[in-house]
């Protein structure tokens, strides 16, 4: 049995870092969930296949904020692929019984909790999603010139 708001989810929640917006990010994306209201908006820069710069606003329960904390905490310097395989693992870690994500973003193990509660899925999830839709938008081709 894991605690959903054990000590260690409560520290993460209070320590966000690279909150705020870049001035020049290649993509940026907002996600908001549906169920509770929270919001992510994530701003990237990204060198080939590597995020360059990360930066974060986050309104959400100390659980989306938890994770949003490893999430901003890792970013910077994180392959896509990485950041890919940290929210495909968080993702079957909730909804489908896995393990905890493992590597950069191994932190998010202290969120295994959440995993009986799925109307807390969404907002924990909530950072990667807005990242992940931050790198798609930096990774688009830019629209034709009229």
């Amino acid at each position: 049995m894991h605690d959903l708001y054990h000590p260690r989810v409560f520290e993460l929640a209070g320590d966000i870092a690279h909150i705020g917006r870049l001035a020049q990010p290649h993509g940026t994306a907002t996600r908001v969930s549906k169920i509770c209201g929270s919001t992510a908006t994530v701003d990237v820069t990204l060198d080939g296949e590597r995020i360059a710069d990360f930066a974060i606003e986050i309104e959400a329960c100390a659980l989306g904020q938890a994770s949003a904390s490893v999430l901003a905490a890792h970013a910077a310097g994180a392959s896509i692929a990485e950041i890919t395989a940290a929210r495909d693992a968080l993702f079957a870690m909730l909804k489908q019984d896995g393990p905890p994500p493992a590597g950069r973003f191994w932190e998010l193990r202290h969120l295994e909790g959440v995993r009986a509660y799925p109307q807390r899925h969404t907002s924990t999830l909530l950072a990667f999603d807005a990242c992940l839709a931050a790198i798609a938008a930096a990774r688009a081709p830019l629209p034709a010139a009229s």
